[in-house]
């Protein structure tokens, strides 16, 4: 029996005649890292508001590890969240803003505030005033902030904004040694797929308020796999030979003589030269296949993020 973490059922929002959410069913096992993906406006911050208690559900509930109903405030002690931007003081520093909330949470754990300026990389700056930080480094401190009371989850909204490219990968690098060495298990949106996908094991696409596909990331990866599009004048033979001249096993044959060979590109050229050995016309030999980006945009119908 899997570990479910988080579930929401039927989850929604409604604001008068605008669904900021539609009914949404959505479900985290224990140690996996999501993705939440989703054009800005898309509904990704209202689900995770949602979630968190921070604004309450037109109809449908929450979940957190199996407790719901009177028993869900405790259960959100065990969960660090950062959704949009965390309410710092400007004029406290860094640490004085961790050790403030330390105590507004009820963390009893006095080291927790130099533990995650630490693990965020903030100690030099953390005696500097909250409005003089840089966005990454304001950025870094709310993820600090939802790392205070050593969460079994945590929910992270757009979490590399911010940042750049250096900054991107070195939170990607946390969040995975939090998922990896914690054992956290982590839910983490953005607008961009390209910032996540090489950490998130299940990623969910939202659009216009509705969740519209899940997939497991090596689901995804098949999806989008590379191939080797052929169009001959006889896809019968060109299978024939290539199957017995060059070893190849996968492929497929589609109509109008056109074949999908799933090998590397490096295979391109002795293709060519084995039809064009045995008098196979090609008409055209060209690498085809989308990248997970370009799998999003055709999914939500769009040409570029909002």
């Amino acid at each position: 029996m899997k570990n479910t973490v988080l579930e929401t059922k039927q989850l929604s929002k409604q604001y008068g005649s605008v669904t900021a959410l539609s009914p949404t069913n959505l479900s985290l096992e224990k140690g996996c890292i999501y993705g939440l993906i989703g054009k800005n406006g898309a509904g990704k911050s209202t689900l995770l508001k949602l979630i968190t208690g921070q604004t309450p559900p037109t109809s449908g509930e929450v979940i957190l590890f199996h407790k719901k109903g009177k028993e869900l405030e405790k259960a959100r002690k065990r969960t660090g969240a950062i959704v949009e931007h965390p309410a710092f003081y400007p004029q406290l520093s860094g640490r004085k803003n961790l050790e403030y909330y330390r105590i507004q949470k009820g963390i009893t754990e006095k080291s927790s505030v130099e533990r995650v300026l630490k693990e965020l990389d903030l100690l030099e700056i953390a005696d500097k005033k909250f409005q003089d930080y840089s966005m990454g480094n304001k950025q870094r401190l709310g993820i600090a902030l939802a790392l205070l009371g050593n969460p079994d989850l945590l929910i992270l909204d757009e979490p590399i904004n911010g940042f750049d490219p250096m900054g991107i990968i070195e939170i990607r690098k946390l969040l995975l040694e939090l998922n990896q060495k914690k054992h956290i298990t982590i839910l983490v949106s953005s607008h961009i797929l390209s910032e996540l996908e090489t950490m998130i094991t299940r990623v969910g696409f939202i659009d216009k308020g509705s969740l519209i596909e899940e997939l497991e990331m090596t689901e995804l990866q098949e999806k989008c796999q590379k191939y080797i599009e052929i169009t001959v004048d006889n896809s019968e033979k060109a299978v024939a030979i290539l199957e017995e001249k060059l070893a190849l096993k996968h492929y497929e044959v589609l109509p109008d003589h056109m074949i999908h060979v799933y090998e590397d590109k490096k295979m391109i050229p002795q293709i060519s030269k084995t039809l064009n050995q045995h008098e196979i016309a090609i008409h055209s030999l060209i690498e085809r296949g989308m990248t997970l980006e370009d799998y999003f945009i055709q999914l939500i119908g769009g040409n570029g993020h909002a």
